[in-house]
């Protein structure tokens, strides 16, 4: 008997189904997918958890996490897939045998050397027939190759497992910058729309805490997500919710859905998002620094000389911020960003002008009005999406004084920074006040509405002075 020689390439299994078989064709879907979402600010994410479903169910969201990597192309050499098998059931976690896989938009090599280093785990096997049909690694793949430069790839699928076999495997491929890793996975299947997000907001809950105890019925990529979350912890990682939503959000019948998350998790000692949970010295220098960018925009707007305003590495990340002017204590102007799509200090920059002079509700500012304004700089955090099935249950999850928060109904959208609730510390006032803002009755509510939250780190010249 002649013994069948191992493929070298595995192929594209699902293309056409899952994803566009048309090279074309899907390279123009996933631009499409990634120019919606915002770039978060902060470290570069090394993990990142996202769905595995049909690009028109689950692509917007798998594109919330994806988008995260559009700076880090040429940092990015090595990618840790991970899936779970659907069709082929083996114990612990499988390598496919192959040297390079394949999608429409081209080859993937597959990293030997890191693949060599995992000899002597008993948990890794071979299995090709677990890889040959399994679509929770390939249909990521388009996504990376569209997103990065030239890397080479670890995929593995997972089967029955511990979480530590699993985390194992990861610290032994976690590598420096020059390394991610995904782990793939849908959340609860086939439940009611409303039953769905109130089970997925609790399994989010729990991943956002690092808590390593999730199951397959709320994620089925629950295995590979305790293995990451375990060596996450032990790595000092934080975990930030991207999106969250499900196929009654995007392409299905909300009669039976399935959950999709899109999941960062960053270092969270070195290098913080600028305008997030650092303290004294540093985030007094950090702002007067934006407090001084805002002041020298408005500034050059009116063609004063005189402010020049100091440089700083974090100016160069993306970051969000809102700029609020205020005369004698009253409000005078407040115009920002809630996504971090552009370098911190271009966005303070060009908030504080707008504040300035764009607000359709003052006169722009003059001359003479300048030397007696009071600027505010509020850095936003990533927005973290709310999902509520009541007004009642938004009420109950909105922390006073804390959170943003930003509506979203169709085209209409509206946000109210934490400042706010100074104004307005009655939560029914809070979110009354938010959809009139949006154009919309005190008492109105659809369940088409969407909610996400935000904290703010806030720096006024009057506190810094």
């Amino acid at each position: 008997m002649t013994l069948m020689s191992k493929p070298a390439t595995r192929p594209a299994a699902v293309a056409g189904t899952f994803y566009p078989a048309s090279t074309a064709e899907l390279r123009r879907q996933i631009d499409e997918l990634l120019a919606a979402p915002r770039v978060a600010a902060g470290p570069a994410p090394k993990a990142l958890i996202a769905p595995h479903a049909g690009y028109v169910y689950s692509g917007p969201i798998a594109a919330s996490a994806y988008a995260q990597l559009s700076p880090q192309r040429d940092r990015i050499r090595r990618v840790v897939l991970l899936g779970p098998v659907h069709r082929v059931p083996i114990r612990g976690l499988a390598l496919p045998g192959v040297q390079r896989f394949a999608t429409p938009l081209g080859e993937v090599a597959l990293d030997a050397d890191a693949i060599a280093s995992l000899r002597g785990l008993p948990q890794v096997i071979e299995s090709p027939l677990a890889h040959a049909a399994e679509h929770s690694l390939e249909v990521h793949l388009p996504f990376l190759q569209r997103l990065l430069g030239d890397f080479l790839l670890v995929p593995l699928v997972v089967g029955d497992a511990t979480a530590e076999e699993v985390a194992e495997v990861l610290e032994r491929l976690w590598g420096g910058d020059e390394t991610l890793i995904v782990v793939s996975s849908d959340l609860s299947h086939y439940l009611p729309y409303d039953t769905a997000r109130h089970v997925d907001s609790g399994t989010i809950d729990h991943l956002l805490r690092l808590e390593a105890k999730l199951d397959h019925e709320q994620a089925c990529g629950a295995t590979p997500i305790n293995g990451l979350l375990l060596a996450a912890r032990r790595k000092g990682l934080t975990a930030e919710l991207l999106d969250l939503r499900n196929s009654g959000d995007t392409a299905g019948d909300r009669r039976r859905v399935v959950g999709y998350a899109a999941v960062a998790l960053r270092p969270s000692s070195a290098e913080r998002a600028p305008g997030v949970g650092t303290e004294g010295d540093e985030a007094s220098e950090r702002g007067s620094v934006l407090l001084a960018h805002a002041r020298s925009a408005i500034a050059e707007a009116l063609e004063l000389g005189g402010h020049p305003a100091p440089e700083r590495p974090f100016l160069r990340r993306p970051g969000a911020s809102f700029v609020t002017l205020r005369q004698a204590g009253d409000l005078r102007g407040c115009i920002g960003s809630l996504q971090a799509r552009r370098a911190l200090g271009v966005d303070v920059r060009a908030n504080a002008v707008a504040a300035a002079f764009k607000d359709p509700r003052f006169a722009p500012l003059s001359a003479t009005e300048y030397s007696g304004i009071d600027i505010e700089v509020s850095l936003l955090s990533a927005a973290t999406p709310l999902p509520v099935a009541s007004e009642a249950e938004l009420h109950a999850q909105l922390r006073a004084g804390v959170d943003g928060l930003i509506l979203e109904l169709g085209e209409r959208r509206s946000t109210f920074l934490p400042q706010v609730w100074d104004a307005l510390p009655r939560s029914r006032d809070f979110v009354g006040e938010l959809k009139r803002k949006a154009g919309l009755p005190r008492e109105f509510w659809s369940a088409e509405l969407r909610f996400a939250r935000y904290t703010v780190e806030k720096f006024t010249e009057a506190d810094l002075a």
